[in-house]
């Protein structure tokens, strides 16, 4: 069972790799979060599998925290994104 999860675990590190080529490509911020998101998402993965192949209780604590970072970030990109795409509303609230 543990030799399963961490061949999952390499296949989640393979695909991970393709998506950090991705976002050195990427055309658009959007399409760069999007890849960033995914990265998170896939690290989480495979931390949760290497948690439970290695019994490592801590790993799924650092998994818990990088969802919630991740979060975050996504909100932070929107919020900046909403302030560029909408300079009319930028200036009603210096008023």
């Amino acid at each position: 069972m543990d030799d399963a999860l961490l061949a999952v675990a390499l296949f989640l590190l393979l695909t991970l790799a393709a998506g950090l080529l991705r976002v050195l490509r990427g055309p658009t911020a959007a399409d760069r979060l999007m890849v960033a998101q995914l990265v998170g998402t896939t690290g989480i993965g495979i931390l949760l599998l290497l948690a439970e192949a290695m019994d490592q209780d801590a790993a799924r604590d650092v998994a818990l925290i990088l969802a919630f970072l991740a979060s975050l970030t996504a909100l932070a990109f929107v919020r900046r994104l909403w302030w560029r795409l909408s300079p009319r509303d930028q200036d009603e609230d210096r008023r």
